[in-house]
């Protein structure tokens, strides 16, 4: 299984580039398991409730607890669009509203470009 990981807009990078060089790595390997696992762990990766369509990437690392909010495009494409550092138990109301604002705004997009016959936006970094 191989699953494609791309970034919409600046919210993950600016928020990776600023943690650690340790927190980066565990970002990866958490990513990795995304990427190459058929079956991804609830640990790693779960939908949340009462959204539509919106993952959480989770990444625990001691003193952290980070949140990668996500969605699918195409099946196996998977998109990322905003980060957090957990700091309650519920996933904060207005990182999932960005999170859905993001979503809406990418695949209005991506519906502009699919009537040009392109497949998706090949500028997003992947990640």
């Amino acid at each position: 299984m191989r699953r494609e990981i791309i970034v919409y807009k600046e919210y993950f990078i600016e928020f990776y580039k600023a943690q650690e060089h340790k927190v980066q790595e565990k970002i990866e390997y958490v990513l990795d398991l995304i990427r190459f696992e058929e079956r991804i762990p609830k640990k790693f990766f779960k939908a949340l409730e009462n959204t539509e369509g919106i993952y959480e990437v989770r990444v625990i690392t001691t003193f952290k607890s980070i949140r990668i909010l996500c969605f699918f495009d195409d099946g196996n494409l998977i998109i990322l669009v905003n980060s957090f550092i957990k700091k309650t138990q519920k996933t904060p109301k207005k990182e999932i509203e960005r999170a859905q604002k993001l979503k809406k705004e990418y695949l209005e997009q991506q519906s502009g470009l699919k009537n040009k016959n392109s497949q998706y936006d090949t500028s997003l970094p992947k990640f």
